[in-house]
């Protein structure tokens, strides 16, 4: 049993991504539904799709197979949580990453979170 479930996820999506799947699955929960869903809206994943085996659902995650060197690196941990304020979001990488964070509005981007300036726990960073 792992404490850690989000780790996990990040961790079966670059060991995926490593060996060369086409897809990989998880446990399905509404944070990682948020994440993948960032992950496609910024092209880091193909798709994703919600399945149900044996009354458990399932994230199936397709993988982009030109990502081979995505970094995914997890920021706030269960025994450590990091917020921060709207007005403290920085781009990442010039731009070419993204901070994943957990609103009060649900789970975005550094870059929608800065535009309606919210703020909240920086859950991961991707580049």
């Amino acid at each position: 049993m792992y404490t850690d479930t989000i780790s996990d996820l990040l961790t079966r999506i670059r060991n995926g991504l490593r060996a060369s799947h086409q897809e990989v699955r998880v446990p399905h929960s509404n944070i990682k539904e948020g994440i993948t869903g960032v992950l496609k809206q910024y092209g880091f994943i193909d798709d994703y799709k919600v399945t149900e085996n044996n009354k458990k659902k399932v994230i199936t995650i397709s993988l982009n197979e030109k990502r081979k060197d995505l970094t995914l690196k997890r920021i706030s941990k269960p025994g450590q949580r990091l917020f921060t304020a709207s007005k403290d979001l920085k781009p990442i990488k010039s731009g070419l990453g993204i901070r994943i964070i957990s609103t009060h509005k649900g789970v975005m981007s550094n870059v929608e979170a800065s535009k309606l300036r919210l703020g909240g726990e920086i859950i991961c960073e991707i580049y």
